[in-house]
């Protein structure tokens, strides 16, 4: 399988590589031209010679750094490609309030930076009506809120992208700074970005936004 910038690697170090030896051909021939036409009453000075050798190479090596640098960048971004492939079909977290409901199930992932006695979760379909609320205690640290798609109604909810929010309070009535997390399967990496991002259901999420990456408990169970 070829990852979009590994095949342009090559030539565009060949292309640097022809550049510099045009340049160099040219710079001789001037200088050729130079030494051709000098006054032999007036010489060109050797110092002077010297000095536009030295300049030329300086040049050149910057040159041939700037191509190392561009080849490590290819090689660096192919590499981060082919490991956001790897991704698919995995399940990761990321922050973020979204979720997917499909065949009776979405699952967010959240953490509490205290213990929370009182705690209110709700969800939102895409229209931004509250479909369910849930009220209770939180563990601090991290946890994840799975949902039925069953709404306050008791009537289940049509597949579709949902979002989560929680509010908590401690015993001392204190709000608790919950946050929430994205947590789906990747089904497709979309490499037209500065950064590889993931597909999750409707979702588009950074590579770089990824906290926590598994292999979904079904295939986990299989592979026991």
């Amino acid at each position: 399988m070829t990852v979009s910038g590994v095949s342009d690697t090559s030539s565009a170090i060949s292309s640097s590589r022809s550049t510099i030896a045009d340049n160099f051909d040219t710079f001789l021939q001037i200088l050729t031209t130079q030494l051709k036409h000098q006054n032999p009453l007036d010489p060109m000075d050797t110092n002077q010679f010297t000095q536009q050798l030295v300049q030329f190479t300086s040049v050149e090596q910057q040159l041939k750094t700037n191509e190392f640098l561009e080849a490590l960048m290819l090689s660096n971004k192919a590499a981060v490609n082919t490991d956001a492939v790897s991704y698919i079909g995995k399940e990761v977290t990321a922050a973020g309030n979204k979720a997917d409901l499909s065949n009776g199930l979405a699952v967010w992932g959240f953490t509490a930076e205290a213990t929370a006695a009182d705690a209110t979760v709700t969800i939102k379909d895409a229209h931004g009506n509250v479909v369910y609320t849930e009220t209770g205690s939180l563990a601090k640290g991290e946890g994840q809120f799975i949902w039925d798609g069953r709404g306050s109604d008791n009537n289940i909810k049509p597949d579709g992208t949902y979002t989560i929010s929680i509010t908590a309070k401690n015993l001392s009535g204190n709000y608790v700074n919950v946050t929430t997390a994205t947590t789906g399967i990747v089904s497709a990496v979309d490499f037209s970005g500065d950064v590889p991002v993931l597909t999750i259901g409707t979702s588009r999420i950074a590579l770089t936004d990824v906290t926590n990456v598994r292999i979904p408990e079904d295939d986990a169970a299989e592979e026991a």
